[in-house]
């Protein structure tokens, strides 16, 4: 079976449209997922975020590795039916969440001792043990597990890292045995650009099913961001997805499908809306301010989502005034839904040969439009 199948390009960017095929769902891309840490969207449904639209969900390793444990998930019939989802899955490593522990972790090539958050019990996480996790977990898509380098790690450390992970990649792709479970392998190097284009190029030869960005938009200037996107996914083969991971903010997902990105991922929509900011394509809107106590209008009078048909503004500020789980649950509704729409409308654009009016139209309305605190 083809995985991958592109459908559209753009004549003038990388931006391009494509269809990725698991074992539970057809996927368009360029797609977002929300990010399901726990085997859950914090305040919402399986139901919810199917009748949005979504196909494509994350679920954290080394979380579910924690608790409830992955023996325990796969007695009770795997993570599809432990959380009740119907669609696909992506599970990533746990590289991510043990790396970024790092003063209550020890590294070697053998892998990563670390305590845990907890009960301060300690594990070691390895290549293989991330690969029987996530067969246990049964996701449709696993993540090698990899190095992930603090931003302005030194170049000879991040020179060592990146073999690093690919010797744990090649580990991966041999302990991995699931034929109903695609496998992406992660590409690395800093903010060094002829390191992130030699894991690229080393991770490609190794023929996984799909390709990662990993160990960027932590904290780095958005220039130095987009600069190693451009050259690790340049060395990403054409036939294969591409996965930019932890991104979610609407104007890093335009830049980053201009320059040939298919996936992402991110808490961001989730985050801002259990702090009281909601997304709309007039900007951010914190409707926590005082400004929106008696404002009759639904968040985005655009919108078609459950909670503009039926709720207002000043219903929404009166939930969180008096710290209310429902006012979360309906800005996280409404912001995934915003996402998904998102989504949808950049890939028309692109279907349509007008993506880079879509990219700059968005870019000015969301950048000049009300701006609130970023949580």
């Amino acid at each position: 079976m083809k995985i991958f199948q592109l459908l559209y390009k753009d004549k003038n960017t990388q931006a391009r449209i494509g269809i990725l095929k698991t074992a539970h769902s057809e996927i368009e891309t360029p797609v977002f997922m929300p990010v399901g840490t726990s085997a859950n969207v914090k305040g919402m449904r399986s139901k919810d975020l199917e009748e949005i639209g979504y196909s494509l969900i994350l679920s954290n390793t080394y979380h579910l590795y924690l608790r409830p444990g992955h023996s325990t998930i796969k007695k009770l019939g795997g993570l599809h039916k432990f959380m009740g989802w119907r669609n696909s899955i992506l599970t990533d490593s746990g590289g991510f969440q043990v790396f970024s522990l790092r003063n209550m972790n020890h590294l070697n090539d053998d892998g990563v001792l670390f305590k845990s958050p907890i009960d301060g019990s300690k594990h070691f996480f390895t290549p293989e043990l991330s690969m029987e996790i996530q067969e246990a977990l049964g996701s449709d898509i696993a993540m090698a597990f990899d190095e992930c380098t603090p931003v302005h790690a030194d170049k000879a450390y991040v020179t060592e890292s990146i073999q690093r992970t690919y010797k744990w990649a090649i580990r991966c792709l041999k302990s991995h045995s699931r034929s109903d479970q695609l496998l992406f392998g992660i590409a690395q190097g800093g903010l060094y650009e002829d390191l992130r284009i030699k894991s690229a190029q080393d991770i490609v030869k190794l023929g996984f099913d799909g390709y990662a960005v990993g160990g960027l938009s932590i904290g780095e200037a958005r220039e130095e961001t987009l600069r190693m996107l451009e050259a690790t996914i340049s060395e990403f083969p054409e036939d294969k997805p591409r996965y930019f991971m932890g991104v979610g903010t609407p104007d890093l997902i335009l830049e980053s499908v201009e320059r040939g990105v298919d996936m992402f991922d991110s808490v961001f929509p989730t985050r801002v809306a259990r702090h009281g900011v909601a997304l709309t394509y007039e900007g951010k809107m914190n409707l926590r301010a005082a400004k929106y106590k008696e404002d009759p209008n639904p968040i985005d009078p655009n919108c078609s989502c459950y909670v503009c048909k039926n709720h207002s503004r000043a219903y929404i500020n009166h939930l969180f005034s008096r710290r209310e789980m429902l006012g979360q649950i309906l800005l996280t509704y409404h912001n995934l839904h915003y996402m998904y729409n998102f989504m949808s409308k950049l890939r028309e654009s692109i279907k349509s040969g007008n993506f880079i009016e879509f990219k700059e139209k968005f870019m000015f309305t969301f950048k000049n439009k009300e701006k609130v605190r970023e949580v």
